[in-house]
């Protein structure tokens, strides 16, 4: 079975931080980045009445100025915030990598198991999250580099 990382990778305390990282997780880096950029543009838009659909893990919106826009562009905002810090190799990114990865599993089984069962116009209707396929080789991945994230003697 091929691991997540590579193991000379994680053994080596002389490398960038930001090496660590696979290239998938810099790939989703970059995109939240990205999308961090763009959430206070959709803020000020939502404040002149300008409504589109905002939605993660689940939860979505058409208005981005209401309690669930809001949530959604914060998590959206809180992603954007790790990315920031795990690309400028931040030693605080790593455990707030771990914690956002925990709260979007969290946010996603809360979706699936029990917000149709709570929520007239969903109905009872059961949806796999598909993020889930990557929001957990995520977490154990942040969590297979954090020791070495924090010895490593770089900036």
């Amino acid at each position: 079975m091929r691991e997540i990382l590579d193991r000379d990778q994680i053994e080596s305390k002389n490398t960038r931080r930001r090496n660590l990282l696979p290239k998938w997780v810099i790939f989703f880096t970059w995109l939240f980045m990205a999308i961090g950029l763009i959430v206070p543009i959709a803020i000020i838009m939502g404040f002149f009445g300008k409504n589109f659909l905002v939605s993660l893990y689940g939860l979505t919106s058409i208005e981005p100025i209401s309690y669930m826009g809001i949530l959604i562009l914060g998590l959206f905002l809180l992603k954007a915030i790790v990315a920031f810090g795990l690309w400028t190799e931040k030693k605080w990114s790593i455990n707030l990598a771990i914690a956002d990865g925990i709260l979007g599993i969290l946010i996603c089984t809360f979706t699936m198991a029990v917000l149709p069962f709570i929520d007239d116009k969903i109905g009872a209707t059961i949806v796999v999250r598909l993020e889930l396929l990557i929001l957990i080789p995520y977490v154990l991945c942040m969590k297979k580099i954090r020791t070495v994230w924090y010895e490593s003697t770089l900036p």
